[in-house]
């Protein structure tokens, strides 16, 4: 029975993995639309937070209570700032700007951002594989920068929106290279109710003078149905998600599952017409993808390591078995 349940382990760690990117990716085309009618960056974020921090706290009524010492306590304040509040103010208001195409191109940049960030506090060892799968990433998102920069539309892309949803994917490489362990710890739903709860508290003294002033009355139906998927899948389900997933692979793999983010995004912006994706931007998602895979099939420091004492040891085995 357990050996059943360790094989099932990863099958659903990935599971859950595909499912967030998927809702994540199809939050994207939604979030835009919702963010040009009637809602604005700053109440989306406002909305997200503090929505998922009183789903979170409701569902951890119904499981069992952990004990969190005030350490930890504390050191969710700063998985809070990098995972939640840097991340989904830059992502959600760069959104807000650019379009849905282009945000989520730039998701598949974090593995690059995981790989520099290993580099200096992990020592990883920067590869020329890695090397070179940083520079066709790089080209990528350049391209795509000059796309922007140029446009005329946000249907196309804005080169501020942009560079707002780079910065959410380098925050979030940064919280998954600091707090791994934290999240490790602690259960699904205790992580995310410390952290949703800390990211409220620094988010409302900043937005709530703004969201007052919204024309709530003139707020169509739709937009509320758009924000309500945004705040219950595309944060509270798919935090969920991201969470099993965490909690059983590597931050390398998990970065990988943000090339379903454009696919479904891409896919849903053309068809409902709030999204062009030029020669441009599909030669951006090539280079990119291409970076991100040569960055991502690259030996990390451990594997380097292992496979030295793998062949010390065959070479240990020869010697004996030597007349």
């Amino acid at each position: 029975m357990t050996d059943k349940k360790n094989i099932n382990r990863p099958l659903v760690a990935h599971l859950s993995m595909f499912g967030a990117c998927a809702f994540w990716g199809l939050m994207a085309p939604l979030g835009k639309d919702a963010m040009t009618h009637g809602i604005d960056g700053l109440t989306m974020v406002t909305f997200r937070v503090v929505g998922g921090a009183v789903l979170f706290w409701l569902t951890s009524l119904f499981v069992p209570r952990e004990h969190v010492p005030w350490r930890d306590r504390l050191l969710f304040i700063g998985a809070a700032l990098l995972g939640l509040v840097f991340n989904q103010c830059c992502y959600t208001i760069g959104l807000s700007i650019t379009s849905p195409i282009n945000a989520s191109i730039v998701t598949t940049s974090m593995p690059i951002f995981a790989m520099i960030l290993s580099f200096f506090i992990l020592r990883e060892p920067i590869t020329l594989q890695k090397a070179g799968g940083v520079a066709l990433g790089c080209c990528g998102a350049v391209i795509l920068i000059l796309t922007s920069a140029v446009a005329q539309t946000d249907r196309v892309g804005d080169i501020r929106g942009d560079l707002l949803c780079l910065g959410a994917q380098f925050s979030f490489a940064l919280y998954l290279s600091l707090f791994n362990r934290l999240i490790r710890r602690y259960t699904v739903f205790t992580v995310n109710r410390w952290m949703f709860l800390w990211a409220s508290l620094i988010v409302l003294p900043l937005s709530w003078h703004h969201v007052s002033l919204t024309a709530w009355a003139d707020v169509p139906a739709q937009t509320w149905w758009e924000a309500a998927y945004v705040v219950f899948f595309g944060t509270f389900v798919g935090y969920i998600l991201t969470m099993i997933g965490q909690k059983t692979l590597r931050p390398t793999v998990v970065s990988i599952y943000n090339y379903v983010q454009p696919l479904v995004s891409v896919t849903v912006s053309l068809l409902a017409g709030i999204g062009i994706l030029r020669w441009s931007q599909a030669l951006a998602v090539v280079l990119v993808f291409s970076g991100v895979w040569l960055v991502t099939k690259s030996k990390s420091r451990r594997d380097m390591e292992q496979r030295r004492l793998d062949a010390a040891a065959q070479e240990q085995v020869d010697d004996e078995r030597r007349p």
